[in-house]
Formats: structure tokens, sequence, C-alpha cells
């Protein structure tokens, strides 16, 4: 049997690991094991061979996020200002005109998530796009045109913090995925990471 390889989708995809974990007691997330694996390592996982490339937004435990293969890229902008700063940063080195953001603790994310955010943005030429489920929207998992970064930057410099106050800012469309309810599952707390535990044999590729 022939296996097809999907065409990556032109898109950096940038893995959110910056951000503080207060609800696991200020550990790095997307260092915490699902089944003896990072977090954020199922999340490249999901990512690798369907994305042009993945960068990894991390400010701390730089050299373990590295061990994961991918370039890693921490704040340019002081104060752990949030996951729109980590794209910021990202947006600085990023190869690609669109900017995929993913957060670290999402381990289930669907194979196709890229490739249909990327065709919906061009089809219907609108510079940003989001990820929605039966369980509601997912803001933080975004497709971004790179042309916006000079507008996401003088939002966050004038205090901008919330992804979705950022978004509703410009001209967006949500993607629909179905057929999977743990797809955009979130690692928030340690029971949400019992539940992952529960699930994470059908998700091993």
């Amino acid at each position: 049997m022939n296996l097809v390889t999907p065409t990556p989708a032109l898109v950096t995809a940038v893995i959110l690991a910056g951000g503080l974990a207060r609800r696991f007691r200020g550990e790095d997330k997307g260092l915490i094991e699902l089944s003896r694996r990072p977090l954020a390592a199922w999340v490249a996982e999901r990512l690798a061979g369907r994305v042009a490339e993945v960068l990894v937004n991390a400010n701390r435990n730089l050299a373990e996020y590295a061990v994961l293969g991918y370039p890693v890229v921490a704040d340019h902008l002081p104060g752990n200002l949030g996951p729109l700063a980590g794209l910021l940063a990202a947006g600085r080195t990023a190869q690609q005109q669109w900017l995929l953001s993913v957060p670290c603790d999402t381990p289930f994310l669907p194979l196709d998530l890229a490739i249909h955010l990327h065709a919906q943005a061009v089809a219907n030429n609108v510079p940003m796009v989001r990820a929605a489920d039966e369980t509601g929207i997912h803001y933080a998992v975004m497709l971004m045109h790179r042309s916006l970064l000079g507008e996401l930057e003088a939002f966050v410099l004038d205090g901008g913090r919330e992804v979705r106050v950022w978004q509703e800012t410009q001209p967006l469309e949500t993607v629909y995925f179905k057929g999977d309810p743990y797809a955009f599952l979130n690692v928030n707390t340690p029971d949400d990471l019992r539940q992952a535990e529960r699930l994470a044999r059908r998700y091993r590729r």
C-alpha cells in the first residue's frame, strides 16, 4: 500500500510555550509529560511534515525545548505579555507569510489543521482565520498573515493582551472542524492531564 505524503502548507507554525502555567503551580507547561513525552513534543508531532516550518516560542528552559528539534524563539518584549507577544517574536524570524499559532498544551490537534485554515484564508482573501469545533471557538489556534505584525505590535504595546480582542480588530473567519471532540483539548489542569493520559494511546502516530 502506498501512503500519500501530504504537501506541507506554506505556513510557519508557532508553538506557544512562553506562558507561566499558574494552574500547574508555575511548571513549564510545554515540558509537562504526557505518556512520558513533553506536551510540546505532542503538538510538534501533529504539525511535523504538514507545515513548512515549526518554531517554538519559550521564555525559560530553552535548551530543553531545543531538544524537540525546532528553532526556539524567546519574547523580545519584556514582562511575559502573553501569547500575542510570543507570536510577535516568532514573526521576526518566520520564513513563511502565514503564521499559525497553537498552544503547547493541545496535544491532539487535527492533522489537517494547517491545510484547512490556510485554504480558507487564501480562498476568501482574509488575513486571519481561527479554529472552532463543537466545544466552541479556540481563539489561540489562529492563522494570521504576517502583514498584520505591525498592527499586532501596536496592539500589544498599547496594553492589548487578549487574543479574542485582537482578532476582533481585523477581518477574520472561523473554520469549523468536526468529528473529534478531543482535537482541541487543552491540558490546563492536572485533571485535564489525567483525561489526556486516558486518550493518548489513540493519538500516537
